[in-house]
């Protein structure tokens, strides 16, 4: 299937510069990042399927993702050495016909969007019917969440993003029209170690929420 490559303007952002930086917490932080991609994998299969916000492809390759998009040159770069097509594209006008892929995935990338519903509208259309979304996301109310949030103006890379509550994603995806599957936790505590996965939200920092296109 051929697609068209974005020709939006690409606009400069923090993970051009620091791509390197970035990519390199999950070697520092190993287990927490393995943990985090348990927590993904129970809500597969994800059929052919497609990563918004891809990265690096730190999540795109263990878990099967066909195709990632970004909108960081940089951090593409990285993702096509390790062998994940990758296209260069914004969340707001994703370059693929609609009813394309089975599963379309926001692993950490909604919290970065200055407004999530045109993305959210986007991946609904290039779902195909009775397709899934799947979101990953710090919750803002767990405690994990909660020491994000004070550490915020310090980080260079969560300086400007907005943390969102299990709740509010939640009526996000019933907004638009979207059916809760499964919501699964981990990430209990900070400590750098594999950690359970659990489902529901409540207790753990990394949430899992998948739910059906209707």
């Amino acid at each position: 299937m051929l697609f068209k490559k974005d020709s939006s303007p690409r606009r400069s952002n923090i993970f051009d510069r620091y791509a390197l930086e970035y990519d390199n917490w999950y070697n520092e932080n190993k287990n927490l990042y393995l943990s985090e991609v348990e927590a993904l994998k129970i809500h597969q299969p994800f059929g052919y399927s497609l990563e918004v916000g891809a990265g690096t492809g730190r999540f795109a390759l263990p878990l099967g993702i066909h195709v990632g998009v970004d909108i960081s040159l940089e951090m593409l770069k990285i993702a096509k050495k390790r062998s994940l097509k990758a296209v260069a594209a914004c969340a707001e006008r994703l370059p693929f016909p609609s009813s394309t892929f089975d599963t379309v995935l926001f692993i950490f990338t909604l919290c970065f969007l200055k407004n999530p519903r045109q993305p959210i509208e986007e991946a609904k259309r290039v779902l195909k019917p009775n397709g899934t979304i799947t979101v990953g996301f710090i919750d803002r109310d767990s405690p994990l969440g909660k020491l994000y949030e004070e550490k915020k103006k310090s980080s260079k890379f969560y300086k400007e993003a907005h943390f969102y509550s299990t709740q509010e994603i939640i009526s996000l995806l019933k907004k638009h029209k979207f059916r809760l599957k499964l919501i699964t936790q981990t990430l209990f505590t900070v400590e750098n170690k594999i950690q359970p996965v659990k489902e529901g939200y409540g207790e753990g920092g990394f949430v899992v929420i998948s739910a059906s296109k209707i």
